[in-house]
């Protein structure tokens, strides 16, 4: 047993058949009950990680399919896997576990394959509140799936049937006579299977898989001879979700394409659908994601539908930020403040941190009403490497650990690199650089160690690759980030973590009115300052823009985004013809 199960109570239950089921029961039985299913060659250890992340708000339930972990197998085995038997035990679990009040169901690959018949056969209705499919489909909307691309073969959708077909190389490979059988109870399952899943899908080896996994994995053969070959020929017509339905999507599967869903909405009225840039065991490497999107879901079931209309109008990366820990940097106002909106607003949990306590509050204020499942605020100078320090580890103890930092916070400098004090200087190195620089290591090192992946985008600015006589400290603090974001991203790279520099240009917004400048009195500073400000505000490019491209760029894992037409052009200038850029910078800016 998994270390995140060691709390857990169990019981075994004998279905009618004689079939005894192994079930583990975490939280609080008064509360809402969430149904875990596992798949094939998994047992219910499988969620050991997901399990306990949900058991402070749900009565958590895992049990051993049939023939698994420490379950009992079907005698004979032939016609003792069919999708209606494991329905029975399905029934038999929750009717034991919550035989007042329906529960939340929740499959993987095969639990999902489970899952889906839950969902749709009269019989269950009214025992499932909602379920949620991860890797796994519907056999009778595949084999609609199948039928419907076969009778028309246009190029697409032969490139379709032809790509899921070599994914699916297992399947046939199951339905081989004894071979399975003897390949699990072999090298296969003793040895190369958990070496495999170390190397291909990263998984943590601690305590899964389990022993039990030759034995397991030659038992549930017969799930697929049971069901795929009968199902896919002759799918049912009306296998129609009478449940509320939460997909989330790996889109890096091995084994199914995301175009097996392209149809589900016939099949599924009220759909939720969410991608994550992952592989195929999700419950292993991305549980706290998981355990986010089950209880969000769960929870809108239970308390009412405000929380999910908040999602379905979250805008076009609603499926890929809700739930997820975001901090911002510098959110008080500007791109900070219009960030940490855009991600509140796709559903995400919001830290808004900044030196400005009252603006860092209004922000996360405005967070939750824009749709922040949760918003707080936090106050701190990024450039007090001991302050940032205290930060992380608050976060982490009190929030979770970050799943896409925004290091933002900065302040402008203008004027010649002679006239620029060593004061100032230090400054704008120790806000612009070393705050990205204790961002990036104290949150990335975070991400690293809980091995979920993530994401780091730091501001630089079109300043990081445009030369000028005018800007030459803070454009320099610039170029630092981003040849840091380059350098990050190479050496994250195989963390699963992406890292982008972002390069927003000339973006309106109230740096200008709080820029120092080199060599300038007060009185002058005041000056070009209002100059400043008035000529931002006439080129008039929103902050709400570069927000979007930010998660725009984390979606896509951009490495450097120049935002504004101006940051584009020059971007491509400074590639081909780094000559006039060098001319360029020696006119004297309108400030």
């Amino acid at each position: 047993m998994g270390s995140g199960l060691a709390g857990a109570t169990g019981r075994r239950l004998r279905t009618e058949e004689g079939v005894e089921l192994a079930v583990l029961e975490l939280g609080d039985p008064a509360l809402p009950t969430v149904v875990l299913v596992h798949g094939y060659p998994d047992s219910k250890e499988v969620w050991s990680e997901v399990a306990p992340r949900l058991a402070d708000r749900f009565h958590v339930v895992l049990y051993d399919v049939r023939g698994s972990g420490s379950s009992t197998a079907p005698v004979p085995l032939r016609g003792g896997f069919t999708l209606e038997k494991l329905t029975d035990d399905f029934l038999t679990v929750v009717d034991a576990v919550s035989p007042d009040r329906p529960v939340h169901l929740v499959g993987h690959d095969w639990g999902s394959v489970q899952g889906w018949e839950f969902a749709t056969v009269r019989r269950t209705e009214g025992r499932i509140a909602s379920f949620t499919s991860i890797s796994g489909p519907s056999l009778d909307h595949f084999g609609h799936w199948i039928k419907k691309r076969a009778a028309r073969p246009t190029p697409r959708r032969a490139g379709q049937l032809l790509g899921q077909t070599a994914k699916s190389w297992y399947v046939y490979a199951l339905h081989t006579p004894a071979l399975p059988e003897l390949a699990w109870k072999g090298p296969l399952g003793k040895r190369w299977w958990p070496r495999l899943l170390e190397r291909m899908e990263k998984l943590p080896t601690d305590d899964y898989p389990t022993k039990s996994l030759p034995v397991d994995a030659a038992h549930g053969a017969w799930l697929y001879r049971d069901n795929v070959r009968s199902r896919l020929a002759r799918p049912r017509a009306d296998a129609y979700a009478h449940v509320p339905v939460q997909l989330i999507t790996p889109t890096e599967d091995a084994f199914l394409s995301p175009r097996l869903y392209d149809d589900l909405e016939l099949w599924a009225p009220e759909l939720t659908r969410r991608t994550l840039r992952a592989k195929h065991w999700v419950p292993r490497t991305r549980p706290d994601q998981l355990a986010g999107w089950i209880a969000e879901f769960a929870a809108a079931r239970e308390g009412g539908r405000k929380s999910e209309r908040q999602i379905l109008a979250a805008g076009p990366h609603a499926d890929r930020f809700a739930g997820r820990l975001v901090l911002v940097t510098g959110a008080a106002s500007g791109i900070g403040a219009a960030t940490a909106l855009a991600f509140g607003a796709a559903g995400a949990r919001v830290v808004a941190v900044d030196l400005d306590e009252q603006g860092a509050a209004g922000t996360a204020e405005k967070a939750r009403e824009a749709g922040a499942s949760e918003a707080w605020s936090e106050v701190v100078d990024v450039s007090d490497e001991q302050a940032m320090e205290k930060l992380a580890a608050r976060v982490a103890a009190e929030y979770g650990v970050v799943d896409v930092l925004v290091n933002n916070a900065g302040v402008g400098l203008g004027g010649g690199i002679l006239d620029t004090s060593t004061e100032q200087w230090r400054k704008v190195l120790d806000v612009n650089l070393w705050g990205v620089i204790h961002g990036c290591r104290l949150f990335g090192r975070q991400m690293v160690e809980r091995g979920q992946g993530g994401h780091i985008v730091n501001t630089a600015s079109a300043a990081a690759y445009l030369p000028s006589r005018a800007l030459g400290a803070y454009g320099t603090s610039k170029a630092a980030v981003l040849m840091l974001s380059e350098s990050l991203r190479a050496e994250l790279a195989g963390e699963g973590i992406g890292v982008s520099a972002i390069c927003p240009g000339v973006v309106n917004t109230n740096i200008t009115r709080t820029s120092t400048f080199a060599g300038a009195d007060r009185g002058e500073e005041r000056r070009r300052q209002e100059k400043a400000a008035k000529l931002y505000a006439r080129r008039g490019y929103p902050p709400e823009k570069v927000a979007a491209a930010i998660l725009r760029a984390v979606v896509r894992d951009e490495a450097v985004v120049p935002v504004t037409p101006e940051a584009r052009a020059g971007r491509i200038v400074a590639r081909l013809s780094p000559r006039a850029l060098r001319a360029i910078a020696r006119l004297k800016l309108p400030v």
